[in-house]
């Protein structure tokens, strides 16, 4: 292909050389099969076409070899693209756990993509990250739904209002890649464009230390955390009204209706916003909603924070 004009971005992840070649593997049973079936046509046309007025076609009873033939060669043929789409869809969906990686916030909104990066750096339309460290978003969406597209890294994952996804990738090229939205959110949703800057590990330090800075999503949470009061309620001390954060993240709470659920950070964004829909056992359902007081990237920055908290606690148990 000419500079001008690529069939495909660029691959600039680890993930972006086994989806090409699934794609070229479906393209190309595609390809052969269609042509088959054209030459075939072509051939039965011509070859058993209806040579005068008194030509009776032969009655043919059928081969069960033939149908059996192309029953399961396109039923293998299809359980191979599955096997391998599911292969490619599971290492898509669970990052990689490794003490390198980078977790990243990112909301969408109409319409742009506001980032903000572990020690509080913040960006629009842009996202600078280093090369062949695991990037782990977590996103959500202010108002409608959006969709985080990166061509060159063959990753998109849709960013939903009320609810969290996620999305790793790790880079293996440096360069300036694009990135879209790719589902319709409104009328300037063609506008709702950036850049991923995938940088070496020093310049990506070097960038960070020449950013705007601030406070980090943990304190920042910690700091919303002490100004709305929850510490008055999520103490850990004997006879508090909410139950004790600390080493909370992830495990199983049992509730007071019944059941069970785990302490994601699904379930952290219900509890600050509905609270009274999920109380924990052994606790009374006390605690006042959040909604229209704390914006999305707020609530985010009180989940890293409690987040942190089970961190810290298992750092200590150590």
């Amino acid at each position: 292909m000419t500079p001008e004009f690529q069939f495909l971005p660029p691959q600039a992840s680890t993930l972006s050389s086994e989806v090409d070649a699934l794609f070229f593997f479906v393209l190309g049973i595609s390809i052969v099969f269609s042509g088959l079936i054209f030459l075939a046509v072509v051939f039965f046309s011509i070859r058993y076409r209806r040579k005068s007025d008194s030509d009776a076609p032969e009655q043919i009873d059928g081969s069960l070899l033939l149908e059996l033939t192309w029953t399961i060669v396109p039923f293998l043929i299809c359980l191979v693209m599955f096997a391998w789409g599911a292969k490619i869809f599971f290492e898509n969906s669970r990052p990689p756990v490794a003490a390198e990686g980078i977790e990243i916030l990112v909301t969408g909104k109409q319409w742009m993509w506001k980032v903000q990066h572990p020690d509080g750096t913040r960006e629009i339309n842009e996202l600078h990250i280093p090369i062949g460290r695991p990037i782990t978003l977590t996103m959500t969406s202010e108002d409608v739904i959006h969709s985080f597209f990166i061509p060159a890294f063959r990753t998109k994952m849709d960013v939903l209002p009320g609810r969290y996804t996620s999305l790793w990738f790790e880079a293996t090229k440096e360069g300036k890649f694009h990135l879209f939205c790719a589902e319709y959110c409104g009328t300037k949703h063609s506008e709702m464009i950036g850049w991923v800057h995938v940088m070496q590990p020093h310049e990506y330090e070097s960038w960070l230390g020449g950013g705007s800075g601030g406070e980090s999503a943990v304190a920042a949470g910690e700091r919303l955390f002490s100004e709305l009061g929850c510490v008055s309620c999520h103490s850990g001390e004997s006879g508090s009204r909410g139950p004790d954060l600390a080493g909370l993240y992830g495990k199983t709470e049992e509730l007071a209706s019944g059941g069970s659920v785990k302490v994601d950070e699904s379930y952290l964004r219900e509890s600050i916003l509905s609270p009274l829909s999920k109380v924990t056992e052994g606790f009374e359902p006390v605690m006042p909603t959040y909604q229209g007081l704390v914006d999305e990237m707020g609530i985010m920055r009180l989940i890293a924070y409690v987040k942190s908290l089970s961190d810290l606690e298992g750092a200590e148990g150590e």
